[in-house]
C-alpha cells in the first residue's frame, strides 16, 4: 500500500502528456494549461509523499509536500474548470484574486522555519510548520477549488443528464466529480489515523479525473462552457 503513491505519481505524467499533447493542438487554451499545472503538481504531492513514506520525513520534503498537496493539490485543477464555466473575463478575475492569495500562501509554507521536534518519521503534515496561521489559508483556497472543480462538474453533469443531449459528457463530468472528492476523503481518513485511505483516495481519484476527462473529450457533441474538460 506504501508504495500506491508511486503508481500514482506515475499516472500523473501519463495524463500530463496527453493534457500537454491536447494543449498544443488547441493553441494552448487556458483551461487546458491550468489542467496541466494541476496534475503536475498533484504528481509531485504524490512523489514527495512515496520519498517520505518509504525513506523519511524531512523538513524540505514535508514543506514541498505540503506545498504542492495543501496548497496546490486542487486549485489549477479548479482554474481550469473556471475558464470553461464562466465568461473569460470573469475568469480572468477571479483567476487574478484568487492566485493572489495562492502566491501568499506558497510563500508563507516555504519560508516557514520548520519545528524538526513535530515532523513524523514517516507521515507528512502541516503541524511543523512554524508559522502555523499559514494552515487557516488552505481551507480557503481548497473550498474554492473544490467549488468549481467537484461542484462545476456536477452542475455540468446534472445540466447534460436533464437535456438528454449528450449521456457521455453527463457521465464524465460526473466522473471529474466524483474523482475530486476522493482525496479530500482520504485526507480526512488520514486525519484520524488512516493514511493509507489518502493513497488511495490519491490514485482512485486521478483515474476518475482521467476517465471523466476523456469521456469528455471523445464525445461527438461540441462542447460548451458547460463542460469542464475539452
Amino acid at each position: 500500500m506504501h508504495y500506491l503513491p508511486i503508481a500514482t505519481t506515475l499516472v500523473s505524467l501519463a495524463f500530463l502528456a496527453v493534457l500537454i499533447a491536447r494543449a498544443a493542438r488547441r493553441g494552448w487554451p487556458p483551461h487546458l494549461v491550468w489542467w496541466g499545472v494541476g496534475v503536475f503538481f498533484y504528481g509531485l504531492g504524490t512523489a514527495v509523499e512515496s520519498a517520505i513514506t518509504l525513506a523519511g520525513n524531512g523538513p524540505i520534503l514535508n514543506r514541498v509536500w505540503y506545498w504542492a498537496g495543501a496548497i496546490l493539490g486542487g486549485y489549477p485543477l479548479a482554474t481550469g474548470s473556471v475558464y470553461l464555466l464562466l465568461p473569460r473575463r470573469t475568469a480572468h478575475a477571479l483567476t487574478a484574486v484568487t492566485l493572489l492569495l495562492v502566491i501568499v500562501a506558497s510563500a508563507a509554507v516555504l519560508l516557514s522555519p520548520i519545528d524538526p521536534t513535530k515532523l513524523d518519521a514517516h507521515r507528512p503534515g502541516g503541524a511543523a510548520l512554524g508559522w502555523q496561521w499559514v494552515r487557516a489559508l488552505t481551507p480557503i483556497i481548497n473550498l474554492y477549488a473544490a467549488a468549481f472543480l467537484v461542484g462545476g462538474a456536477l452542475h455540468s453533469s446534472v445540466n447534460f443528464f436533464l437535456s438528454g443531449t449528450n449521456r457521455a459528457r453527463a457521465i464524465g463530468t460526473a466522473l471529474i466529480a466524483a474523482g475530486g472528492i476522493l482525496p479530500g476523503v482520504g485526507g480526512g481518513m488520514a486525519k484520524a489515523g488512516m493514511v493509507e485511505a489518502l493513497y488511495v483516495g490519491e490514485f482512485l481519484g486521478l483515474l476518475l479525473i482521467w476517465a471523466g476527462y476523456s469521456a469528455c473529450v471523445k464525445a461527438p457533441a461540441p462542447v460548451t462552457l458547460n463542460s469542464p474538460a475539452r
